[in-house]
């Protein structure tokens, strides 16, 4: 497994700030205590939480974690669910999810030559091909937010009933994550180059 991952170019340099404007001080001991835990696992607070959470009811801050939660009830291998996500992120150019998805692929210590060939999926050795058909379906649905029967049948000679549904529940919730991010102006945080580092120590 190699040391190093090629990255795609996600510096916010020259990129527009966000929409609103990052709150750095924020009120009340939940939030300070949300944002001391994201400085301890990701070495900052990261932007969404600033731009959004700050602003949001608490409730709506727990939603977003519970997504988290539940994908650790998804039968689904961790390698298949990050694919997965990792793709959606990129079809809806949500820099900040491909950028904090390639940091949890660092610490989990996952194939990175197969995230880095995620775009060339079809024809890479590196997938297999129930990999190739759940991208497939993953792939049609989010961009035409619709899908083909054949591209369905192709993936469902693979998986399950509840692995289909759980598949739909990733492409769902991480719109969820890459509206939010899209719709604020929030791009990268820079996550994987600090994860990086910190494997690198």
């Amino acid at each position: 497994m190699p040391a190093t991952m090629k990255q795609p170019d996600l510096s916010p340099s020259g990129l527009d700030e966000p929409l609103l404007p990052p709150v750095e001080k924020p009120r009340g001991l939940m939030l300070k205590l949300v944002y001391a835990m994201s400085r301890r696992q990701f070495g900052k607070v990261m932007t969404p939480l600033k731009v959004f959470m700050a602003r949001m009811p608490l409730g709506f801050g727990q939603f977003y974690g519970k997504v988290g939660a539940l994908d650790k009830k998804l039968t689904l291998p961790r390698e298949t669910v990050m694919l997965i996500r990792e793709q959606v992120a990129h079809i809806n150019v949500c820099l900040f999810c491909i950028d904090i998805a390639r940091s949890f692929i660092v610490k989990a210590s996952m194939n990175q030559a197969k995230f880095d060939a995620l775009p060339d999926y079809s024809t890479s050795p590196l997938f297999t091909d129930a990999e190739r058909a759940a991208l497939d379906y993953v792939t049609e649905l989010t961009r035409n937010k619709r899908v083909d029967r054949d591209a369905f049948a192709r993936m469902a000679r693979h998986y399950t009933e509840r692995q289909i549904c759980e598949i739909v529940w990733l492409v769902a919730t991480e719109h969820v994550y890459n509206m939010t991010n899209i719709g604020l102006n929030i791009h990268s945080d820079m996550l994987c180059d600090i994860a990086l580092k910190g494997r690198a120590a």
